[in-house]
């Protein structure tokens, strides 16, 4: 999080969010949050999610445009935790924060289960229900339109989304030449659309039955289908010893979900190695920029052996066959 967000947020701003919302000081938990405050709470016997962004991130209007596109998943039949209204009947409330900005509070039903680790890892059952769910989204992706126009999100390529952070020159070179190659990608109803951006296992919790409610739509963006097929399967394989055994039936047991949900054209499994390296280089920078913060973190730790030059050499993030 931003150190100047951080530095005008204040315990008047949660008073005041508590306040439209009609929580009580002692119905309210502060949760770990990375680019927002988020809160667990309760009210009338439910449990609900409270996250308060600020306006250097996010617009309002990006902030409306997330939640309109969450709920239009949730009536469509997604598993996806909705965003609930505020006392004043609104999803997205507007703080003003004693200086130039504001802060944005939206609160969210509460995911019910626990992260996959905690629900005894993947199974070939949950592996499919996680494609389902993805292939859902993308269908009915193909057929949204904000409520508002004023409301839509940026796309994937936007500058405000691809702004590296400083790195190494070659590194940056070897973004740019990923960048370049994506971005002359067709952009059909059929293939580009809304998309989550970053539907991981920390992203989304199990319930005893196996349903998955997917949540954290901070980055929705318009992009391919395939990038969100990417970053699956990219998070899916990190830091894994067995990689490259463990991919292959994981990828097969998902497509076989999503395909249940979802028509995509099969050549698009060959750009999902040119995904998995945007997504590669652009963690390695975010991770280089904070990397006094995540000195001793094991996971970027592992993260980060040999990466520097795996990017430069343009190695595959993961050696897999996708035209099998």
């Amino acid at each position: 999080m931003e150190r100047e967000i951080r530095d005008r947020y204040s315990d008047a701003v949660l008073q005041e969010a508590r306040s439209r919302y009609g929580i009580a000081r002692n119905d309210i938990t502060l949760l770990d949050g990375f680019e927002s405050f988020m809160y667990a709470f309760a009210r009338n016997g439910r449990d609900y999610i409270l996250r308060i962004g600020h306006s250097r991130r996010r617009t309002p209007d990006l902030i409306r445009g997330e939640v309109d596109w969450i709920n239009y998943l949730a009536a469509g039949g997604a598993g996806v935790a909705k965003a609930v209204p505020s006392q004043n009947g609104v999803l997205v409330e507007v703080i003003p924060d004693a200086h130039d900005g504001r802060f944005l509070a939206t609160a969210f039903e509460m995911a019910q289960g626990r992260p996959v680790w905690e629900m005894g890892g993947w199974t070939d059952a949950l592996v499919e229900a996680y494609g389902r769910l993805l292939g859902r989204i993308h269908a009915l992706s193909k057929s949204y339109k904000p409520g508002n126009p004023a409301w839509q999100r940026l796309s994937w390529d936007d500058p405000l989304n691809v702004t590296l952070p400083p790195v190494e020159p070659l590194i940056a070179r070897r973004y740019k030449q990923v960048l370049a190659h994506l971005r002359a990608l067709p952009r059909d109803k059929d293939s580009y659309g809304m998309i989550h951006q970053d539907a991981h296992a920390a992203n989304f919790f199990v319930d005893e039955h196996g349903r998955i409610t997917l949540f954290d739509f901070d980055d929705c963006v318009y992009g391919h289908f395939a990038y969100d097929l990417a970053m699956v399967l990219f998070y899916a394989v990190t830091n894994r010893d067995d990689a490259t055994a463990f991919a292959p039936p994981f990828w097969q047991q998902f497509m076989r979900g999503y395909r249940t949900e979802n028509d995509l054209d099969p050549v698009w499994q060959q750009e999902i190695p040119h995904f998995m390296k945007l997504r590669e280089i652009d963690l390695y920078a975010v991770i280089q920029r904070d990397h006094d913060s995540l000195q001793g973190n094991v996971w970027v730790g592992t993260f980060l052996q040999g990466r520097r030059e795996r990017i430069e050499k343009m190695v595959p993030y993961l050696e897999m066959d996708f035209s099998a």
